[in-house]
């Protein structure tokens, strides 16, 4: 049988794992696996920075449901990796990290480029590997891509010495994997989705609480189905936003810090609170000892043991992939009869949430703020009105983010691309332009504020070389809005160091060859968004909101759901 080099066994391994597109920035170390990939049908996307490579990564498994992978070298090229890395981990998206490492025998001698990139990234992947021999490859690869997707999602990184690269071997993939040790619970226990449907059936103000495990897990069509099927209200955290349609009235959007009074009002007041996929995330708690105060039973389905009763303690855990879970459960109320005559009560309950709608609502509809200054609102309003919600929205982090999660309605799963668990500015551009890969067929838009557009503005350079068709809008209030919003409220408005000088965002664009818009007046802001969307390949959009703005309602630092502010 042939032999081939490290670097080809690492090719057709990507190859058998179905692995068509690779974001990454070649070096010295990992320059034979470079080699390599030339020969190969693998569409590879040159990037502009490493982290920018891991978001677009991110991106893409987002959208696909499948691993992204990156390819880097050695050193700072690894380091690099290190904040995708961490966000990849928080928000359980699977990745494939490769990055070149100094031979083995200079391992350890601080070589040119060496970083101890195994235990610089323990911490941040759910496994990482140094391959020490090249007959190892192919199975470290067939591990990395199993452990990535399999269970709780999450990143993998495979640190591959020059050397090892280099040398031959025959090729053979596994066709199946067998680690001792990880074998994930897929199906969940029936006697516990018995009772949590005897608790579900006994309450009298159920809630639904759904995260991100359940678009990981592709089981939208089981939710909407028991959801419906029920007609129990459902919020979202910002993972789980596109989980069940926005536009089903059972839909109560998000909950948490900048959740709506309604919902989180529901939250306070449900005696059965079912959490699906999600992870009781501080942000959505607030106050631990006060989180759903007045629920009887607290119902946790989820993929990862460790995540029960990590946060709050839960009544009820059942522990299993969400698709099949949640098929069984609708299984088990469709048995039942008696449910059906809880629907009157649990409509009743359903009313009333929608009466704290009404009473207070999330923002005015209006187009500017009154003193001739765009309202972020709008910007948001007018990016529904234009795309009529058929488009992945990808974020940056900050007030910008909130605005979309609060107002843009997501429809679909898989739509919005945003960093949740780690925060990480800078996320949005490379995340949208990995998305654009991954479905070149849908609309992407970028929604940024003019602190994080600037972490990775270098990837519009990215954009322009690939022709990528994307519109980013970059809501610019000369502020870091969102510590600014923190400043005024909890620092006795003491401004420390939040405030930008930012460049020409218009002639910036043109400098990377692209496209940009200014828009300055409420009157400006549908004609000059219709031009913008309407012109082909990538397009900045530097839209001027006012720095007060803020985002509302918000529970305050260490407070709970009943102490939320609103102004």
């Amino acid at each position: 049988m042939k032999k081939l080099t490290g670097a080809q066994i690492v090719i057709e391994s990507l190859i058998a794992e179905g692995v068509d597109t690779i974001f990454g920035y070649p070096g010295g170390a990992i320059l034979p696996t470079y080699d390599a990939l030339l020969d190969s049908k693998i569409r590879h996307v040159l990037v502009r920075h490493e982290q920018g490579a891991t978001h677009m990564a991110e991106g893409y498994a987002r959208v696909t449901g499948r691993p992204g992978v990156v390819l880097v070298t050695s050193g700072p090229g690894a380091t690099n990796t290190v904040t995708g890395l961490a966000d990849a981990y928080m928000d359980s998206v699977p990745l494939v990290v490769i990055t070149g490492q100094v031979p083995t025998t200079m391992i350890g001698n601080d070589a040119f480029q060496e970083a101890d990139v195994v235990g610089i990234t323990r911490p941040c992947t759910k496994h990482n590997y140094l391959v020490k021999d090249v007959k190892d490859i192919a199975r470290i690869i067939k591990e990395a891509f199993f452990i990535a997707a399999n269970g709780r999602p999450g990143p993998v990184l495979i640190d591959l010495p020059k050397d090892v690269q280099q040398a031959q071997h025959t090729f053979k993939y596994p066709d199946h994997v067998e680690i001792r040790g990880y074998k994930p619970t897929i199906k969940g226990n029936p006697r516990q989705i018995e009772r949590a449907v005897d608790a579900i059936e006994q309450s009298e103000k159920p809630l639904f609480y759904v995260g991100g495990g359940v678009q990981w897990s592709g089981a939208s069509p089981e939710l909407t189905q028991l959801v419906r099927g029920l007609g129990i209200p459902v919020c979202e955290t910002l993972m789980g936003l596109g989980s069940f349609p926005a536009s089903d009235p059972l839909c109560l959007g998000m909950l948490g810090m900048h959740g709506s009074y309604a919902t989180n009002t529901a939250v306070c007041n449900t005696d059965c609170l079912i959490a699906v996929g999600a992870r009781f995330d501080d942000r959505v708690t607030g106050r631990i000892a006060d989180f759903a105060p007045k629920a009887k039973s607290i119902i946790h389905l989820d993929i990862d043991p460790s995540s029960i009763s990590k946060n709050v303690p839960v009544d009820i855990p059942i522990v299993g992939d969400i698709k099949p879970v949640l098929a069984d459960m609708l299984e088990v109320v469709r048995s039942r009869e008696s449910l059906g005559k809880r629907r009157e009560t649990w409509s009743k309950w359903h009313q009333e949430i929608l009466k704290w709608q009404k009473e207070k609502p999330l923002y005015e509809r209006r187009n500017g703020d009154g003193n001739g200054h765009i309202s972020a609102v709008s910007v948001i309003e007018e990016l529904h009105n234009l795309t009529k919600g058929d488009c992945i929205v990808a974020t940056d982090v900050g007030q910008h983010q909130m605005w979309v999660a609060q107002l843009f309605p997501f429809e679909r799963p898989r739509s919005l691309l945003t960093s949740g668990g780690l925060g990480t500015m800078g996320y949005g551009l490379p995340a949208g332009i990995g998305a654009k890969f991954a479905a070149p067929e849908r609309r992407v838009v970028v929604v940024s504020g003019d602190g994080s557009i600037q972490m990775n503005i270098q990837e519009l350079a990215t954009a322009v070389q690939y022709n990528i068709d994307l519109k980013v809008v970059i809501m610019n209030n000369h502020f870091l809005g969102m510590v600014r919003q923190w400043q005024e409220k909890f620092y006795q408005e003491r401004y420390s160091y939040s405030a930008m000088s930012v460049p020409d965002f218009v002639t910036l664009a043109k400098a990377y060859n692209a496209k940009g818009f200014r828009i300055e007046k409420p009157s400006e802001l549908a004609a000059t968004m219709k031009q913008a969307f309407a012109t082909p390949g990538p397009v900045l959009i530097d839209v001027i909101i006012p720095k007060e703005e803020a985002v509302m309602p918000m529970i305050p630092p260490g407070g709970s759901m009943s102490e939320m502010l609103f102004a």
